[in-house]
């Protein structure tokens, strides 16, 4: 296509454009999309160079606006609305503050401490069974006892550490009110 029959287009666009708006309007529903679609077609204009003749410019031009439309609203439902940004910043933010984590940490350190006093192998199937789940038949052949052992050692472990963090838990408090 020749530079004057771009040029034509966009005069077209240019001297239609009310009437374009208001077949879009209809088109689309909105009157601010079709406004949209007729000044993105006339930049469309000014940025290609077809190589193919038009031989109806108001068809061209017009599906030309419908195209940039659709293609606009498929763009846009993939943003979240306003109602559904209100939901997403309403969510309450489940990450623990910084006193939980020092909480949780000191936790773990008192466990780690209770686990320290116990004889070797009952430490090495606390650990087994609780951190790394293996299973309690496993740990048997492992040990070469019996599952009952295992269950026994994990009871004594378990209870261990109960003491252990009560008994920490009832010093710290006793502390705490001096």
């Amino acid at each position: 296509m020749s530079d004057s029959s771009w040029t034509g287009l966009r005069e077209r666009l240019l001297d239609r454009y009310d009437d374009f708006v208001r077949k879009l309007t209809r088109r689309l529903g909105s009157a601010d999309l079709a406004r949209e679609a007729v000044h993105e077609t006339f930049l469309r204009l000014q940025r290609t160079d077809p190589s193919e003749p038009v031989r109806n410019l108001d068809a061209y031009l017009f599906r030309t606006a419908i195209n940039i439309a659709k293609n606009k609203r498929k763009v846009e439902s993939r943003y979240l609305t306003f109602s559904e940004t209100e939901a997403l910043i309403g969510i309450p933010d489940d990450t623990p503050d910084p006193a939980r984590v020092a909480e949780s940490r000191s936790e773990v350190a008192l466990l780690v401490r209770a686990l320290a006093e116990l004889p070797p192998r009952r430490r090495a199937i606390f650990e087994a069974s609780w951190a790394g789940g293996v299973p309690h038949a496993t740990l048997a052949a492992t040990h070469n006892v019996h599952l009952r052992t295992i269950q026994r050692e994990l009871e004594l472990a378990a209870e261990h550490v109960r003491r252990f963090c009560k008994e920490k838990d009832r010093v710290s408090r006793r502390d705490s009110h001096r």
